[in-house]
């Protein structure tokens, strides 16, 4: 059996609860106000934001398991692609001051995806995260603490765009 992977990021955010739990509320709609663009495939959802909606990001499919209007959702990853089993979410906890959003991964990888995850999916996973954790603050507070990208995210993010067949002069700040 393989190893699970428990992959969490947190960030502190001096805004309500209520306030930032607003944000999850707007996930794939066409006034998604926290996932991040700067480049990132965007979040789409077939029936928006409902239990048993399905879509993804990119090459990562997976359907709404869960979902507390306010405070938090749980994704199921549908195999797409092969081998990435368990959950991924949002959840914010805090009172009428100040919060923390949270994003939580679950998975059993298998196959090729147990041996990409560390090199590849991983890096590029936390890098969307921590940018849409940063929108999250930006839009709550008018904050513009970005996150930076490893140089070996922005290799990965290069190679992707090459293979793509879009130009090698794209700029990916």
């Amino acid at each position: 059996m393989s190893p699970q992977i428990f992959n969490t990021h947190a960030r502190p955010i001096e805004a309500p609860a209520a306030t930032v739990g607003a944000l999850i509320d707007t996930l794939a709609s066409d006034d998604d106000q926290l996932w991040p663009g700067r480049g990132w495939p965007r979040l789409r959802l077939d029936r928006g934001l409902v239990l048993g909606s399905t879509g993804g990001h990119g090459p990562i499919g997976y359907r709404v398991a869960g979902h507390e209007p306010g405070r938090s959702v749980t994704f199921e990853f549908t195999g797409r692609p092969a081998g990435l089993r368990g959950t991924h979410g949002f959840v914010v906890i805090g009172d009428d001051q100040r919060c923390v959003l949270w994003h939580l991964v679950r998975i059993r990888p298998t196959g090729l995806t147990r041996l990409l995850w560390r090199p590849l999916w991983g890096p590029l996973h936390d890098a969307l995260i921590e940018d849409a954790l940063a929108r999250a603050d930006f839009v709550a507070t008018g904050s513009d603490d970005r996150p930076a990208w490893s140089g070996w995210v922005r290799l990965l993010r290069y190679g992707i765009r090459l293979r793509s067949g879009r130009p090698a002069a794209y700029r990916l700040t």
